[in-house]
């Protein structure tokens, strides 16, 4: 507790300079504001006329933002990109000024980016949390992470100030529906036949966690993942008494496309990871969560660099800052909660999300409009 404490005042403390700071101004947004000539009061990013934003309601919003990334390991940018792009209107403004105009795509890349904010941090702090649980899978975390590297520096330094609004929701909300879809086909008896491990593995967990709620002693960490074995090319674990098996190779080769379809559509890479975990790795969702965690943190600590450092891409600092303080706290808060949600819930949750996202940004990229409600 003590610990969680100091966390949230150091975030506390960021976020305070964050507030204080002014919006970066680099020349690729002074160029676009000099093309586009907007006028009024300087709203998001200082942009004369831009958007005013209320701190406040991205500091709750980020609450949702780290508590749903934490608990299913996905959904954390995509949660963060319809705060940004929906609820602040900033997909509207950037549309405004029209396709192919510099003014729509720096608008882009820094929702982008500002979404990768906000799950790298809650990354961090959701590996931390379950690893201590022994809720994390180290050498596949790693053996994806390695991978990601790559795919987070190319994606950005290849399309940024490339991609309009458009074009990324549409693409957005396809990959989601997509894998909305798979992960349904996954919860059938014909999905579920070849997962045995994984099934029984979240049975004994679910057995000890009840056993703790009634009064019982149980070392939740001591009977977490125990590695067996680890060469290049075979590692074994156990959790909960139930044998894992994989090879590193393919969670390198997997962890690049991940991280580079993630870079693009500039969110996290959990809802890559998450079907990746479950169906390749064949993990209980009790395990995808901490191991999609580890994997996301560095691809958005490469992904943030590049976009920021390679291709000056502006974010609204003061507003970063409030969204940390939230996403500090939902993240808290999941690692602790989600050990009570049973397995096949926790992939409905992660389901309905992809199939409501999926539709709705396809349909608003592709068609102009949304065939779904907002939140």
């Amino acid at each position: 507790m003590l610990r969680s404490n100091k966390t949230l005042l150091m975030l506390a403390l960021v976020a305070v300079a964050c507030f204080v700071a002014e919006p970066a101004m680099a020349d690729r947004l002074a160029d676009a504001i000099a093309e586009a000539k907007p006028t009024g009061e300087p709203g998001y990013l200082g942009i004369p006329g831009g958007p005013q934003l209320n701190i406040i309601i991205g500091l709750v919003w980020a609450i949702w933002v780290g508590w749903i990334f934490s608990t299913v390991g996905a959904f954390g940018g995509i949660m963060a990109g319809v705060g940004h792009i929906t609820i602040y209107g900033l997909g509207d403004y950037a549309s405004s000024f029209g396709k192919g105009t510099k003014m729509n795509k720096v608008v882009t890349d820094s929702i982008r980016v500002s979404n990768q904010w906000l799950v790298g941090c809650s990354a961090a702090l959701s590996s931390f949390n379950y690893f201590k649980a022994g809720r994390l899978v180290l050498p596949l975390g790693i053996a994806l992470a390695i991978g990601s590297v790559a795919g987070s520096w190319l994606v950005p330094w290849l399309t940024a100030g490339k991609i309009s609004l458009k074009a990324y929701l549409g693409y957005f909300g396809l990959f989601v529906l997509f894998l909305g879809c798979y992960l349904t086909y996954e919860t059938t008896p014909k999905g579920q036949a070849s997962k045995k491990a994984a099934k029984q593995a979240a049975e004994a967990f679910q057995k000890s966690v009840k056993e703790q709620q009634a009064g019982g002693t149980v070392d939740m960490a001591e009977m977490g993942v125990k590695v067996q074995k680890f060469t290049p090319t075979a590692c074994e674990f156990t959790f909960f008494g139930v044998e894992f098996k994989f090879n590193p190779l393919i969670p390198v080769v997997g962890g690049f496309f991940i991280a580079a379809m993630a870079s693009f559509l500039g969110v996290g890479g959990g809802f890559l990871l998450v079907p990746f975990l479950t169906s390749v790795a064949g993990l209980p969702m009790y395990l995808v969560a901490g191991t999609s965690a580890l994997a996301v943190l560095i691809g958005m600590v490469n992904s943030i660099a590049s976009y920021m450092l390679l291709k000056s891409t502006p974010v609204e600092w003061g507003l970063i800052g409030a969204e940390l303080v939230g996403i500090v706290i939902g993240s808290i808060i999941g690692p602790k909660t989600s050990k009570f949600i049973p397995d096949k819930v926790l992939k409905y949750i992660f389901i309905v999300l992809a199939v409501y996202v999926g539709v709705r940004y396809t349909s608003k990229g592709f068609l102009g409009y949304s065939l779904v409600p907002p939140f």
